[in-house]
């Protein structure tokens, strides 16, 4: 289970006078003009169960990717708190939220965050080096995984060779090997064509459905998110607007907003 509960978090140089403003419910748009601060999430509570599918939905700058770096700790929130398996994330210690990250938490990135001067093997590898695994282990499940998406006769080749969706399935490999329960993607496929996008999507679900890991998936794209999500959350300026089904969310969205992202799915 990861939860989110009451969470508030702004970025500005006065981080106390525009919490004092968000808790009197001043609302984003008054913070950034009198405070000239960006209110990124406004006391969001969310419950995302293990082994789902959860896709977190909305525009630029409407809190998805904060929210993302609020699980994994790379952002810890100023009102609230998020806890993983029971575990209160914001309260960790340095040392005890790299372990957390390394054995609980694996990340796939929109920019692929390759390292150009590695193979897709050494790439695909790299957690499992980070976590001291010797060479013959991290090279064997590293080119497990690099088979499992599509890329086993590229273990030797350099990122630079690739396409961009090969890319991202190498950014894919890298997450899964190193078996962590969760799988954080922010955006992962918003910069690549159609027809790659649509492919990748399709592997996403293919290892959902083998693997059975609790994946958060974060998109601009109602079309991507009705095709994977099991549930889903659509944030507008910082706040949940709606939480559902994607079959409950387009049959009944909540307000105007979530009805322009309905309407703007091709049927």
């Amino acid at each position: 289970m990861i939860r989110l509960s009451h969470v508030t978090h702004l970025f500005g140089d006065d981080i106390r006078q525009g919490l004092a403003a968000a808790r009197q419910q001043a609302g984003r748009d008054r913070i950034r003009q009198t405070l000239d601060m960006t209110l990124a999430l406004d006391d969001v509570s969310l419950d995302i169960p293990t082994g789902e599918l959860f896709v977190v939905m909305g525009l630029s700058g409407s809190g998805k990717s904060t929210l993302i770096r609020l699980i994994n700790g790379l952002i810890r929130p100023q009102i609230g708190r998020v806890d993983v398996d029971g575990t209160d994330v914001s309260g960790l210690s340095p040392r005890d939220l790299v372990r957390f990250r390394r054995n609980r938490i694996a990340m796939v990135f929109q920019s692929f965050g390759l390292f150009p001067h590695k193979t897709v093997g050494e790439n695909a590898g790299f957690g499992l080096a980070i976590e001291g695994l010797g060479r013959a282990e991290r090279d064997e499940r590293a080119r497990h995984w690099l088979t499992r998406v599509g890329l086993e006769a590229y273990v030797d080749a350099y990122p630079a060779e690739l396409s961009g969706g090969m890319r991202q399935r190498v950014g894919l490999a890298r997450a899964l090997a190193v078996d962590a329960p969760i799988l954080l993607m922010d955006e992962p496929f918003s910069a690549l064509d159609p027809v790659t996008r649509n492919d990748l999507q399709g592997l996403v679900l293919e290892l959902e459905a083998e693997l059975q890991r609790t994946i958060v998936f974060v998109t601009h794209d109602f079309s991507e998110a009705e095709r994977l999500a099991g549930r889903m959350a659509v944030l507008h300026e910082g706040r949940i607007a709606q939480t559902g089904t994607p079959a409950e969310i387009r049959t009944a969205p909540a307000d105007a907003h979530v009805a322009a992202f309905v309407a703007s799915a091709v049927a």
